[in-house]
Parts: C-alpha cells; sequence; structure tokens
C-alpha cells in the first residue's frame, strides 16, 4: 500500500506542553474554556494533538461511531483498550481520558480497580470517566487514592438509557434538578478531577459550575461550564446518524468523503484512473525489450487470445 510514515513537519507545536491536572484547574480558575473531544484512533487523537485540543477522550460512543453497535453498552473493555493504545500514539500532549464501558465498574471496588488500573497500563490513558451518582463514590475514592484520576458524569447517562426511557433532558424540575447537583457535589467530594454535565438546562449547568471546585465540562449543558466537549464524529460532520440539539456541525467531512469515494469509483469504472504519466511508473525502453527476450526465451510469452 502506499501509506508510509508521517514525516515530522517542522510546522507542529512540538513546543507545546503537556496538559497537565494542574493545568486543567489553572484554566478553570482563569474562565478560560476547556476543549475537549472525543477519538477512537490514531487519526483521531493526532487531530487533538495538531489542534490545540485540552483534553482527548477515548469516548463509548465508539461503539456506535467505529464499531456500528447498537449502543455503547454493547462496547467490551478489550476493545476500548485497543482503541486508546491506537489514540495515545496520536495525543501526545492533550490530557488523556478513557470511559470505562459499560458493566466495567458494576462488579466492585476491586474489579473495577482491576480494570481501571488496565486502561491506563496497556491502554495508556492518564485518566478514566465514569458515569454514575452516589453509589460510584467509593469507586471514586479508591481509585484517586490509588494515583488513577477520575472525570464523574452526571445528568444524562448515555450507558443508562435504557432506564432512562431514552436519551431524555435532566434535572428539568425542581427534585431532579437538585438530584443531579447534589451528585454532582458527592462525587467531588469523593475525589473527581472534573465533571461531565450531560443534557441538563443551562441554569443548572451554571449553578453546579459556580458550586464546585472542579472544572465542569459540559455537552448540551450551555455555555457556563468550564469547558465543551462533543464527539468528533458529530463536531466534523461524519456521522449521519440523529443529530442532538445541542451539536453544532464544525465541518462536513462525511459528505466530502463520500463524495470523494464516488468520484473514485466512477473514474475507475470509466478508465480515467490512474493516468499513465502522472500517477504510474515507466520502465526504461532498452530494460524493457531486455525483459521481453526473457519471457520469449523462457516460452512465457502471454496467450495472445
Amino acid at each position: 500500500m502506499s501509506v508510509r510514515p508521517e514525516e515530522k513537519s517542522s510546522a507542529l507545536p512540538i513546543s507545546r506542553k503537556k496538559v497537565t491536572l494542574q493545568r486543567l484547574h489553572a484554566l478553570a480558575e482563569e474562565r478560560i474554556p476547556i476543549t475537549v473531544i472525543t477519538a477512537y484512533d490514531y487519526p483521531t487523537g493526532l487531530r487533538s494533538e495538531k489542534n490545540d485540543i485540552d483534553i482527548c477522550l477515548v469516548g463509548d460512543s465508539l461503539a456506535q461511531v467505529a464499531l456500528g453497535y447498537d449502543s455503547t453498552t454493547r462496547l467490551t473493555l478489550d476493545e476500548m483498550i485497543h482503541h486508546c493504545k491506537a489514540v495515545s500514539r496520536g495525543a501526545k500532549t492533550p490530557f488523556l481520558v478513557a470511559d470505562m464501558p459499560f458493566g466495567t465498574y458494576l462488579g466492585g471496588v476491586d474489579a473495577t480497580v482491576r480494570n481501571a488500573v488496565r486502561l491506563v497500563q496497556e491502554g495508556g490513558v492518564e485518566a478514566v470517566k465514569m458515569e454514575g451518582g452516589p453509589e460510584i463514590a467509593d469507586i471514586i475514592a479508591r481509585l484517586t487514592s490509588l494515583g488513577i484520576p477520575v472525570m464523574s458524569h452526571v445528568g444524562l447517562l448515555p450507558q443508562r438509557h435504557t432506564a432512562l426511557s431514552g436519551y431524555r433532558v435532566q434535572g428539568r424540575d425542581a427534585l431532579t434538578a437538585y438530584s443531579v447537583f447534589k451528585s454532582a457535589k458527592v462525587l467531588q467530594d469523593a475525589g473527581a478531577f472534573a465533571i461531565v454535565l450531560e443534557a441538563i438546562p443551562h441554569q443548572l449547568a451554571g449553578f453546579i459550575t459556580q458550586a464546585l471546585r472542579i472544572p465542569t465540562i459540559g455537552i448540551g449543558a450551555g455555555p457556563s461550564c468550564s469547558g465543551q466537549v462533543l464527539v468528533h464524529d458529530d463536531a466534523v460532520g461524519v456521522w449521519s446518524g440523529h443529530k442532538a440539539k445541542f451539536v453544532r456541525r464544525f465541518a462536513e467531512v462525511g459528505k466530502g468523503a463520500g463524495e470523494g469515494v464516488a468520484s473514485y469509483a466512477a473514474a475507475v469504472r470509466s478508465g480515467q484512473f490512474p493516468d499513465v504519466v502522472g500517477e504510474s511508473y515507466g520502465m526504461d525502453a532498452g530494460q524493457w525489450q531486455e525483459f521481453q527476450k526473457l519471457v520469449e526465451s523462457a516460452g512465457m510469452t502471454p496467450d495472445a487470445s
């Protein structure tokens, strides 16, 4: 194949410092929005590296956008580790976080620790993300005490979409809003270094952001959070599935890629690709004649029929 190792370009921001937990908290304190985007493989990880992303999240959304599953709950730990390895080769300076797949933190503290350690050791990530409320506080405390940073996630919990009767906005009435706020506070106190707020009213997200000491990362939670996260394929227009209200397309890569593949197929079928001069390799005329003589002397001349 024609793919070769990418040449190192002097134009790359090689002097960019590694993003650390300290840097993330400094950004939040200075009210400089934190940029977060998902990645699933080496190219998307490299895209985070080259475009000044603060946190690169290997999201379990890869189950749908990269593996074709109908739900994030289908993703296994081994599959997640495989993708983490690929992303880590491209995303060198962003802070690298991985979702813990569904079920990997539901079997007790000790089992969760083993699974999180695998993501760090084998996957090459620096932190893990877990969905849930007070019921996972003890797990967060244990992981943090062992040196594994945890990003928590409240509001809409995609791994529990069945129990929530679908992907619905959370916290729209006083009682559920209070429950989301209380969960965020408990998870902060358990040791989470940041918290994702998904699909909650912007007023509630702003209140939680003001009330907590840790950064909040919004997705469908309005502009008042410490930072924002989007699924890569949503942000660049690759994903052709459902588009949530909070998604903004910053490019239309999927449309352009589809047009490119269609044009390629048409050019091959019409004989317009490859061009014999510009896209093919030639051979010295004398050497070609010698080759033909060798074939003839060996009695291997192709049958003209």
